[in-house]
């Protein structure tokens, strides 16, 4: 635990900056009179615009993350998780920078050099590997996937806050981001100072910044890994559809503001939390990752489209916390599975090439998810809910049918 706690500060206040942003993103862009956009650009536009600046930052780790995920493997994980939080601070700062002047192309060109360097999770998640066993790995993912969760129950709710003119006159959308910066350069001192070099066999391969397009082929070339990379990048597609357009139903369908908007979110983070660091510990200590993975993904597939039924807005936060607790086991089970099956001396880059194929799946749904939602503003969340199911049946019809085990109690 010793060794862990250091790794869960860092992802935290990691998580924490980028919760921060969640109510603003949406609001910068859709906002007509708030916004940085002029009054007369239409609705269509300004949805495009939105879910193109999403996609910039999963497209620039789709490029970024092996190449730092390879890096830690040969020159270590402090050194390139410090770089990382170098580069998220730099993005940040040019991102509000892009908020002040109004600046449509320096707000992607902020996403853009955070995303590029923006390997602080998978970086987090081969040190876990490192000091884990195969028995201890799902909890331990979970633990750090309890620090996202709690990074998201706060983060948006002060960003929500803290961008609200209402509740202080000179908050604006800028004004979260300036939080954002002050973590994470505390983040970089107490890394610098705190977290642990985990890699005792370090590796150098060949570095290409289009190693992403490698690794998609890769992905699919191990024979051990590939129906679990499937399933990953199915799962992660399907929780893009329902996370990144969630703002804008939320917005559309019941008027919520960035304040409201912060709120739910940090009400979604805090079962996120309860998930991974309450739920699933425990639960992981008696049943497989592949056991929980299989009930919690068709589960979640069901619960997802509850999301649609609430005509009052108070119901939303009834039908929720099934949506959240569900897809919070999903993740740390899936990365354990992957990271079991992998060699030790490859921790780093096989993580690298499951944060490409996450990275491809977040970058998907925002690029396509402004015409989806022009169709209709439930279709993003039917979409989620059909992928999931995807998920479901292809983890079950080829992983658990070809790596047959007696199920572990």
């Amino acid at each position: 635990m010793r060794g862990i706690f250091p790794i869960f500060f860092t992802v935290f206040l990691d998580l924490l900056g980028l919760g921060i942003i969640i109510p603003i993103l949406p609001a910068v862009i859709m906002d007509p009179f708030g916004g940085i956009l002029p009054l007369t650009c239409p609705y269509s536009i300004r949805i495009i615009l939105y879910g193109f600046l999403i996609a910039a930052y999963p497209i620039a780790q789709f490029f970024g993350a092996p190449v730092l995920g390879t890096l830690a493997d040969g020159y270590g994980r402090k050194r390139l998780l410090l770089l990382s939080l170098f580069g998220s601070l730099c993005g940040y700062c040019i991102f509000v920078t892009g908020i002040i002047e109004k600046s449509v192309s320096l707000l992607f060109l902020g996403r853009i050099v955070d995303g590029f360097t923006g390997g602080n999770i998978s970086i987090a998640q081969a040190a876990i590997a490192d000091i884990s066993s195969e028995k201890t790995k799902a909890r331990n993912f979970g633990l750090v996937g309890m620090a996202f969760g709690l990074g998201f129950v706060i983060g948006p709710y002060v960003g929500g806050k803290l961008s609200d003119p209402e509740l202080v006159p000179w908050f604006n959308y800028a004004t979260p981001f300036f939080l954002s910066i002050i973590l994470i350069a505390i983040n970089i001192t107490l890394a610098a100072v705190n977290f642990p070099e985990t890699i005792i066999k370090k590796r150098k391969s060949k570095i290409s910044f289009f190693t992403g397009f490698v690794n998609i082929r890769r992905a699919f070339g191990f024979r051990e890994l590939r129906i679990m990379f499937l399933v990953v990048f199915l799962l992660n597609l399907g929780h893009n559809f329902f996370t990144k357009f969630l703002q804008v139903f939320l917005m559309t369908k019941f008027n919520y503001s960035q304040s409201k908007i912060g709120d739910f979110y940090g009400y979604m983070g805090l079962w996120i939390a309860v998930s991974q660091g309450v739920i699933l510990r425990p639960r992981s200590r008696r049943f497989s990752p592949s056991l929980i993975l299989s009930v919690s993904t068709v589960m979640a597939a069901f619960a997802l489209p509850l999301i649609l039924v609430p005509k009052n807005p108070a119901w939303l936060y009834v039908v929720i916390p099934f949506v959240s607790i569900l897809q919070g086991m999903n993740q740390p089970n899936t990365s354990a599975i992957i990271s079991n099956q992998a060699g030790e001396e490859k921790q780093g880059e096989i993580l690298g090439i499951n944060q490409s194929m996450q990275s491809l799946s977040q970058a998907i749904p925002p690029i396509i998810g402004g015409l989806v939602t022009s169709l209709s503003l439930n279709l993003p969340t039917i979409l989620s809910a059909a992928l999931t199911i995807s998920a479901w049946a292809v983890f079950v019809m080829f992983y658990l049918q070809k790596n047959k085990r007696p199920v572990k109690y």
